[in-house]
């Protein structure tokens, strides 16, 4: 099959206009229809994510892809939650802030605005296609969306919903353009189309984020690995230390808030890392200690930390674990090592939560909570295109209103400058 993305890319840019300059409420029936029309075709859905699956699952792709691309009935609804919550969200466009008077007697503000033409570039999960084209909806994008060979049947049944819900509305269908071919020639072509797209997003594995960043023509934003840490203080409270980490390494280890690397202040080991190792053995997980934390591990299994261990995504049950002397040492471990994601730290010591909140830079700090609240659903976004590591233009989770710009409104009485 061949696809034209310069034209895909031209129409985008014709299509932007229609969508942001709907009001409110249309955009909101819009996404609505796309919900019901998501429920109303789960068997279809179903039936092309199949497909994928018995594609994937032959190709040898990993549980953790795999997982990520695996649906089911009550997945696809919670799809259509997540844009109903998205369509029940405030407008954000539009809305005028920071109105000030000036001297000269003109008066400013700022108002919200649509980015233009957003692409999306991602792998396996099909989830994204919808989330990434409801916020993109929300916030008065077109949008391009360029998924995974592995998600290709699944990502073709959600754009004939999407297409579907557009033609009713009576939009073009150029406002959300889901590629059909996996080429990598058509995404080195989209990369070089400035004049008509405004931005690029990708959200992946570490060898696409680099390809894009580095031969991208258009603006990147990236949504790069989650190496997210977990430090027990000295002060920990481990009756909440234990279940978070639990929670963070084991709950679900093919996503990007999982917890990868463990760090442990030396004053707690004793009675810590054995409830740790205990909980490892039954989980089955497999640790990479430090020579300091090493010997704690007789249950599970476990063997001598490596450099490329602090600096691995395992999206596995697997960890790293490292005993410090102190709290300055956990915080330039994770200054060192961290990927902009997810850091989280347990202790009851204020001093140390307010410090780790000041002088740990990643996207999203956690006290006292589970990495894996570290989601735009979760964080009251409705949803999220994806978790930037870049810290321009968003950081962290982006919801609708982080695929928004601000233009400066001047309102005067005919005050010309003197």
């Amino acid at each position: 099959m061949t696809f034209n993305i310069k034209q895909a890319a031209a129409e985008a840019k014709a299509a932007k206009t229609a969508i942001a300059n709907l009001s409110q409420g249309e955009r909101k029936s819009l996404l609505l229809s796309i919900a019901d029309m998501l429920v109303e075709n789960t068997a279809s859905i179903l039936k092309a994510n199949k497909l994928d699956l018995a594609n994937a699952q032959e190709s040898g792709l990993s549980e953790a892809m795999i997982d990520r691309l695996a649906l089911d009935e009550s997945g696809v609804k919670g799809i259509a939650d997540a844009v109903i919550e998205i369509a029940n969200q405030n407008e954000v466009l539009g809305s005028i802030s920071e109105i000030k008077p000036l001297p000269s007697g003109i008066q400013v503000g700022k108002m919200r605005i649509p980015l233009g033409v957003v692409a999306m570039i991602y792998e396996s999960r099909p989830n994204v296609t919808i989330d990434a084209a409801a916020l993109c909806l929300k916030a008065g994008n077109a949008v391009i969306l360029r998924g995974g060979k592995e998600a290709q049947h699944s990502n073709k049944a959600l754009a004939a919903i999407l297409h579907a819900a557009l033609e009713k509305a009576g939009l073009p269908t150029g406002v959300a353009t889901v590629i059909p071919v996996p080429d990598r020639e058509v995404m080195a072509q989209m990369l070089e189309l400035s004049d008509s797209i405004d931005l690029v997003i990708p959200r992946g594995g570490e060898g696409l984020i680099r390809y894009v960043s580095q031969n991208s023509k258009i603006p990147v934003i990236q949504h790069f690995k989650g190496v997210c840490h977990l430090y027990v203080d000295k002060d920990a409270d481990l009756e909440k230390a234990l279940p978070i980490l639990e929670n963070g390494k084991t709950q679900r280890t093919g996503v990007c808030n999982a917890l990868e690397t463990l760090i442990v202040h030396k004053d707690i080991v004793d009675d810590f890392l054995p409830k740790v190792d205990a909980m490892f053995a039954d989980k089955k997980v497999k640790v990479h200690a430090c020579e300091k934390s090493l010997p704690f591990f007789k249950q599970s299994e476990a063997l001598e930390a490596t450099e490329d261990d602090w600096h691995a995504e395992y999206l596995a049950l697997e960890i790293a674990v490292r005993v410090v002397d102190d709290f300055d040492t956990a915080v330039a471990h994770i200054q060192e090592y961290g990927s902009g994601h997810t850091e989280v730290i347990v202790t009851e010591n204020l001093k140390h939560s307010q410090r780790f909140m000041r002088e740990v830079n990643s996207s999203v700090i956690m006290l006292n909570a589970s990495s894996r609240f570290s989601d735009g659903g979760q964080l009251g976004l409705g949803a999220e295109i994806g978790i930037s590591t870049s810290k321009l233009h968003a950081y962290g989770p982006m919801g609708a209103k982080e695929l928004t710009t601000e233009k400066f409104v001047v309102y005067g009485d005919g005050q010309i400058r003197q």
